[in-house]
């Protein structure tokens, strides 16, 4: 994106793929794509939901921005009343739109101005009282979350991106050397932020822990795994779950993995069909979640309780419970060759907004 050009990174033609739409979204802090013809006129828009929802239509990352555009996007001509302008935005529900002028060519983005980082006073939940047996002997004196990923502890790392999104008042979920995390980080306010423990005396599983949550909770709440390396911007997660109105939101992220065999398919002793090295693709579990605060009371007091149990018991209950499909980089530092990998990736997330 040039200094004479500043819109340059927002605007992509209708062939680009999503991957390339994601990529120039984590370059630029307005999270929006306009698609533009060889002459720079408008044919659409492409926001950070729309991808969202493309992905959980099973789109391929190579699929073309063309599949996922607003084809009637608001727009605001360069001439125009900007009172008018401001409440066909309001009226659409639209935070930012392309800037036209009187040709049609996309000029700027209106508002021009970037978009402040928001407070958000959400509790954020950390677990992070595992024993990470999976990485031993790294984990014999260090807890998991605390292992140093390009020379700084993890679990930091977190904190830090979660703050400088606009979060400041966590709990940490503490029990296997808890002492490490808590001599770390003592209140938060070496980091500008409120830290205090959720400490378990035994092993509560991936949800437990938030019954130790003691302070009235009425705004949602983010938990997730301290041992997540990710992009994802949690406000736009929070936002997403206030707006379908739902019980509690999980984060997914597609996963896929190529047979190194020919599958055959067989009712009895008959062939019904032979897929040459098919590729399975499904929706994992990121360990990332967004819940209301009204589920705290459902969690039991004593015991391991892990966070797939609540969510059954809500889709059981017919509560709402949301998918969120992420696109930003994510990776689970839970096995040998996954720590390995996060010592380069953490470059590129401490990059990211």
């Amino acid at each position: 994106m040039s200094r004479a050009d500043p819109i340059a990174g927002n605007l992509l033609p209708p062939d680009a793929s999503l991957l390339d739409a994601i990529e120039r979204m984590d370059a630029v802090r307005r999270k929006l794509i306009v698609v533009v013809d060889a002459d720079r006129r408008l044919l659409g828009t492409v926001s950070d939901g729309d991808i969202r929802r493309g992905l959980m239509r099973r789109l391929e990352m190579q699929a073309p921005v063309s599949a996922v555009m607003n084809r009637d996007p608001v727009a605001v001509r360069v001439a125009g009343p900007e009172a008018e302008a401001m409440v066909r935005l309001s009226e659409r529900g639209v935070s930012l739109a392309p800037l036209l002028d009187g040709g049609g060519r996309v000029v700027g983005l209106y508002p021009d101005a970037a978009i402040a980082t928001k407070a958000r006073d959400n509790l954020v939940v950390i677990m992070a009282g595992g024993r990470g047996v999976r990485l031993a002997p790294l984990t014999q004196t260090c807890p998991k979350p605390m292992l140093k990923v390009a020379g700084r502890p993890l679990l930091e790392s977190i904190i830090e991106r979660l703050r400088d999104q606009g979060f400041s008042r966590f709990r940490l979920a503490v029990n296997y050397l808890a002492e490490v995390i808590t001599d770390h980080f003592g209140d938060g306010s070496a980091m500008g932020v409120e830290i205090d423990y959720l400490r378990e005396d035994h092993p509560r599983g991936t949800a437990g822990a938030l019954s130790l949550l003691r302070e009235p909770v009425t705004a949602p709440v983010v938990v997730l795994n301290g041992d997540v390396l990710t992009r994802l911007a949690f406000g736009d997660l929070i936002d997403f779950h206030l707006e379908h109105g739902a019980s509690a939101t999980l984060c997914v992220r597609e996963h896929q993995f190529q047979a190194p065999h020919g599958v055959a398919e067989i009712e009895g002793v008959r062939l019904t069909s032979l897929r040459e090295k098919p590729t399975f693709r499904w929706q994992a579990n990121a360990g990332i979640y967004c819940l209301d605060g009204s589920l705290l009371s459902r969690i039991p007091a004593e015991g391991p309780y892990d966070m797939p149990e609540l969510l059954s018991a809500l889709v059981g209950d017919g509560e709402t419970v949301c998918a969120y499909p992420m696109h930003e980089y994510w990776l689970d530092i839970g096995r040998p060759p996954d720590f390995e990998s996060a010592q380069v990736a953490a470059v590129n997330i401490a990059g990211g907004t």
